[in-house]
């Protein structure tokens, strides 16, 4: 009876509470099923890529698998804001200026703060929400304005997350997971060179743009990452046989 406050007092969070949030019925975990759906099986999946690379780098397993689930709570805000979400195939951005559209989009990181606050969640969850963006790119809308507009007059710091960057492993594992399993499901047709192509390149893009230098992974770290990450991604995307049709 006395762990909460013991860990509220310490700010340490144990294993015990971990597996509570763990569990699918959860409030918030319910939530996300109810209204961001699409989110909420993103969310299953980087959890999938999150653990298998903790384990493989010596984080902690248990805390990478759960902040996943709650990474991108935010999106709960809007979600319909968001391209997993858009069930129906309307797409409201098309009415929105892509520097609104950044604004909603760069703003979910901040959204999960609030909303974890309000469900008393532990600070380790609270900061992987946070930053699992970091100060990355909102590439999309950038390229966007760069295409409706002149170049000089759009301002590339506003098309980037507030952060702040990932200080811990397992934070950055999870920007990674979250980064790859977005960038693997875009593939039209992912093939295992394919997928490991695009693994490999999302997780350079993350090193070269600075996102991990406020964490302690190392370079062969990020290796051991990539190969964890192509190992899950390879096996969902496997190639299966044609059934035939019956006549």
């Amino acid at each position: 009876g006395l762990l909460p406050f013991l860990e509220s007092l310490f700010g340490v969070t144990t294993a015990i509470t971990l597996l509570e949030l763990s569990n699918p019925n959860h409030p918030l975990l319910k939530e996300l099923l109810m209204k961001a759906p699409g989110t909420y099986y993103h969310s299953m999946m980087v959890s999938n890529l999150s653990e298998s690379a903790a384990e493989a780098v010596s984080a902690d397993p248990l805390l990478t698998r759960v902040g996943a689930y709650y990474h991108d709570i935010g999106k709960l805000k809007r979600p319909y804001f968001f391209s997993e979400n858009q069930l129906s195939g309307e797409n409201p951005h098309a009415k929105l200026s892509p520097n609104l559209s950044a604004l909603i989009i760069g703003a979910h990181p901040k959204d999960g703060l609030e909303l974890g606050r309000k469900y008393r969640l532990p600070e380790a969850i609270l900061d992987i929400a946070l930053q699992h963006h970091g100060t990355s790119m909102i590439s999309f809308f950038y390229q966007q304005a760069l295409e409706n507009s002149d170049r000089d007059d759009v301002i590339a710091e506003k098309f980037r997350y507030e952060g702040p960057k990932p200080q811990t492993k397992e934070a950055a594992i999870i920007m990674l997971a979250d980064a790859v399993e977005a960038g693997v499901r875009s593939l039209s047709k992912p093939s295992s060179n394919r997928v490991e192509l695009m693994v490999r390149r999302m997780i350079k893009e993350k090193l070269d743009d600075g996102q991990l230098d406020q964490c302690d992974l190392t370079l062969k770290e990020l290796d051991q990452i990539a190969e964890a990450f192509v190992y899950i991604m390879s096996g969902i995307y496997h190639s299966r046989i044609e059934y035939p049709e019956k006549e």
